[in-house]
């Protein structure tokens, strides 16, 4: 395996959340296996643990270059009110991630 690529995506959670009052925006970061495509790691700027760990349990092992998929992923199963930040955030990290690695927009 080569070295992984950490990339972030950040969206406007809303106005009524807890994490626009703690961080003002909500953050992803992932760490990704170039060679794969793979999630790695994920984190989100959530204010509650099990949030992180739900969010991170949808991304693990999946390829950021699927970003329907995901995006179905968190339609289907995160139903707290950062779902809008959530997928938002996933797009602007995936669109880093392709830059960062060469490829095509997808």
């Amino acid at each position: 395996m080569s070295t992984s690529v950490f990339v972030t995506g950040e969206a406007k959670a809303p106005s009524n959340n807890p994490i626009t009052s703690q961080y003002g925006l909500f953050f992803i970061a992932f760490e990704i296996d170039p060679d794969t495509h793979r999630i790695l790691d994920a984190e989100c700027s959530a204010t509650l643990a099990l949030t992180n760990r739900f969010v991170k349990g949808l991304f693990v092992r999946e390829c950021i270059t699927e970003e329907g998929l995901l995006t179905e992923r968190i339609t289907a199963r995160y139903h707290g009110s950062s779902q809008r930040a959530l997928i938002a955030a996933l797009h602007h990290a995936a669109t880093k991630y392709r830059s960062a690695v060469g490829l095509a927009a997808g």
